[in-house]
């Protein structure tokens, strides 16, 4: 019987395939790192080519693991990472090995260019596209057309991370309005592209894909295909979505007013509305949701788990590349008191963002001495990351109901000490549930699910939400918090002006 959904979440840091049963129960899931580039100052690059090698590696390595055969396959989707621009000719080959991810900031100059022709302020409330400007796609293509301008004349269509995947799956290039709102010519209201903006980045319209469903199916997976990944030819592909809405669809369902905290390489606090949350002085992100009316609004910082693991990297050695690494660091943390001995650490080790005071703002520890000991640093890592994401709080906070517990989502959510100290820091309940880092996952198995009528609609995702820790704020540690928090909040704006 057909009732089992592969979902796959590529993310900054790797991809994961996940399968859930038809109501929507995980069942088993495999996880693949992949390398991320940094060629030069503001520049973060990926493989496209690793996505789908990690695609064809996960897929085959979760099928052995979990003795699914590929006829109880019902369909797949996948979430990917947003703002990218994967440039393919006529034929649909690859023409760079290597392009910019959301993170890249080399397109600064062309993002001036652009609002030379357009005013920010007139950009800004139609797109919602609240990151630094020049992190969207359209920016990157401006960039390449000037830097790469071969590889932009040759350019037929582009594409985002999982379309990507999706296209070598199927052979249909099209895209969502999830991941098209992260394009920089995206209408929120209109709920496709904007003229108006492309005819001002100077980009060819054509090169733009077809915006289709989320949840509809855009094809089957080919032959060709089907002999890579050993999914089963013929097996329905729906669109999927960008990785904050399958998030968010994953985390909330569609629900109004519903408030999450996505903690993986990058981290955002989001909420999905009816009427998206726009203000030009604090520049909350926009996405489109998977629903047709809804949206996602939120605030973020550039680096969480990335600069967690790059702090894995640069203290742990040898250890780094152990199964039990985390382990060991969340264990060495835990014996350091709150406000690891005087040690803080600023996180945007990838570039501020938008809610923060420089899209330049770089890194670093500061109040370390002789004494200052690996484990101190790995807790201030941990603080440094939940104090960063608590500046950007009170944007949200004025637009949104935060009485009730934030549910707390993604790879860093299972960390038992980190959600103590996010509580604590965020001085505000927080929640965990079954669903931690497995939300981008399950939404994108929900639209799946949508796609070939497996359901009918999303409100049963609240359900799969089984309760598994509320915590309240600790007083003392609250009130430590905050004075620590007004320490990193003037450091974090020297550092802005140093950059």
């Amino acid at each position: 019987m057909k009732d089992i959904i592969i979902a796959y979440d590529i993310g900054t840091g790797g991809i994961k395939a996940s399968l859930f049963g038809a109501d929507g129960t995980p069942l088993a899931e495999e996880f693949r790192e992949h390398r991320t580039y940094y060629p030069g100052e503001g520049m973060v690059e990926q493989a496209p080519a690793d996505w789908w090698e990690g695609t064809v590696s996960v897929t085959r390595a979760l099928m052995e693991k979990s003795g699914c055969r590929p006829g109880d396959l019902a369909a797949a989707a996948l979430s990917g990472h947003s703002l990218v621009a994967v440039p393919t000719d006529s034929g649909g080959a690859l023409l760079l090995d290597r392009v910019p991810i959301w993170c890249d900031m080399r397109a600064a100059a062309e993002a001036d260019e652009f609002f030379r022709n357009v005013p920010y302020d007139e950009w800004y409330p139609v797109t919602g596209n609240g990151d630094p400007p020049q992190t969207y796609t359209v920016m990157k293509l401006m960039w390449m057309k000037k830097h790469m301008p071969e590889v932009c004349s040759r350019t037929a269509r582009i594409m985002g991370s999982k379309d990507y995947v999706n296209y070598l799956l199927t052979g249909r290039i099209c895209t969502d309005p999830s991941y098209a709102s992260g394009f920089g010519v995206f209408s929120l209201e209109n709920w496709d592209y904007e003229p108006e903006f492309i005819r001002a980045s100077g980009i060819r319209p054509e090169v733009f894909p077809e915006i289709v469903p989320s949840d509809s199916v855009i094809g089957t997976v080919t032959a060709k295909a089907a002999a890579e990944t050993g999914l089963p030819e013929g097996l329905p592909v729906a669109c999927g979505a960008v990785d904050n809405t399958c998030m968010s669809l994953g985390a909330t369902g569609i629900a109004e007013g519903e408030v999450y905290a996505s903690l993986g390489s990058s981290a955002w606090l989001a909420v999905t509305s009816r009427v998206p949350i726009i203000d030009i002085k604090t520049r909350p992100f926009v996405f489109a949701h998977v629903k047709k009316g809804l949206y996602t609004s939120g605030v973020s910082i550039f680096s969480a788990g990335n600069s967690f693991r790059w702090i894995r990297d640069l203290l742990y050695g040898p250890q780094s590349g152990t199964a039990g690494v985390y382990d060991l660091m969340n264990e060495e943390a835990a014996r350091v008191p709150a406000g690891s001995r005087g040690v803080l650490f600023n996180p945007t080790l990838a570039g501020g963002s938008a809610q923060e005071p420089s899209p330049d703002l770089k890194g670093g520890f500061m109040g370390l001495t002789l004494s200052t000991t690996r484990a101190d640093m790995t807790r201030a890592a941990m603080e440094g990351i939940a104090m960063a994401l608590r500046l950007t709080l009170d944007i949200l906070r004025t637009r949104t109901d935060l009485s009730g517990a934030v549910l707390l989502t993604g790879g860093c959510s299972k960390s038992a000490l980190w959600r103590r100290i996010f509580c604590d820091v965020f001085g505000i309940p927080v929640r965990k549930t079954s669903i931690d880092q497995d939300a981008a996952s399950l939404g994108a198995a929900a639209a799946a699910a949508v796609s070939v009528g497996l359901w009918p609609g999303y409100d049963r995702i609240p359900e799969l939400h089984v309760p598994v820790e509320v915590l309240a704020p600790q007083p003392d540690n609250v009130l430590l918090y905050s004075r620590l928090l007004e320490k990193y909040r003037e450091w974090t704006d020297s550092l802005a002006k140093l950059s």
